[in-house]
């Protein structure tokens, strides 16, 4: 069964491939992600100068990103077509887009291999540690990347779930919240970052606002609601701040600020109050 790459992890293998071509300073980068079993499917091409790569299919053990993938570590070889240590499957496109030296990298996901990077020159030089080190840095990038996107597609079909009246299910709609709001800070596609937020928007509109709320919701900051729903998935400061990527300072000043709006003495009762009057689920 083939696997086409979402419009997020092409935006991500777009980005790594500009990233690849900068750091390593070599001219030619193209890859993709996995597209089925034993299949990773080149899709996305920078700095290539025909379409000839586009679409093909890279199958585990064949070629220099194959054996890359196979054998879960990066790969490089001088001349492509001459090389001894590969399979030569690819040779007629390789040779198309004139390319001789090549580096591959494969892209390893929760110890699943989901993608291979290459990087190119025209001319057979022996690639040294720095190109290979900028591109081995540039998949751990991207690996992270499609790791967030996984973890927000996990929460996100949590959002979409029908709520229940079972307690149980009602703390992880809330935990899940909490790290949907901590996820989306991390992420660097804006869309995606919308899509998680938007989904907190449906979790809370879910719970709230209650029955008996008395007055308007008192207007959090967006970094506010972010640190009070860490705070409520049982975070302590010290998480929240690396969670989010502040300072422990910086979460206590806003837990006073929260606290302060809220009308409250203590952190469990800021969580209540949010609860109470709809911005928190």
């Amino acid at each position: 069964m083939r696997r086409e790459p979402g419009a997020n992890e092409t935006v991500d293998v777009r980005a790594a491939l500009s990233r690849l071509r900068r750091d390593s300073g070599l001219p030619v980068a193209f890859g993709g992600l996995r597209a089925g079993a034993g299949c990773y499917r080149i899709n996305e091409l920078a700095g290539t100068e025909t379409a000839v790569l586009r679409g093909l299919d890279i199958v585990r053990g064949n070629g220099l990103g194959g054996k890359a993938v196979a054998l879960s570590r990066p790969l490089a070889v001088t001349d492509y077509s001459a090389s001894s240590v590969i399979s030569h499957e690819y040779d007629a496109a390789v040779a198309a887009e004139g390319l001789r030296s090549v580096l591959a990298v494969p892209v390893i996901v929760r110890r699943r291999v989901r993608g291979v990077l290459y990087g190119a020159l025209r001319r057979p030089v022996r690639l040294g540690d720095r190109p290979l080190s900028a591109a081995m840095e540039v998949a751990r990038e991207l690996e992270q990347a499609l790791l967030l996107q996984d973890e927000a597609a996990r929460l996100l079909s949590v959002s979409r779930q029908p709520t229940a009246d079972d307690p149980a299910r009602w703390e992880e709609v809330r935990e899940a919240h909490g790290e949907l709001r901590g996820l989306a800070q991390q992420v660097g596609d804006p869309l995606l970052r919308q899509q998680l937020l938007a989904a907190c928007g449906r979790l809370v509109t879910a719970s709230s606002p209650r029955p008996g709320t008395d007055g308007p919701a008192p207007a959090l900051a967006p970094r506010e609601l972010d640190v009070l729903a860490c705070v409520a998935s049982g975070a302590t400061n010290a998480e929240v701040a690396e969670r989010l990527g502040l300072r422990p300072e910086t979460v206590k000043s806003y837990l006073r600020s929260v606290m302060r709006k809220l009308g409250a003495h203590t952190r469990l009762q800021a969580v209540i109050a949010a609860r109470r009057v709809g911005v928190l689920p």
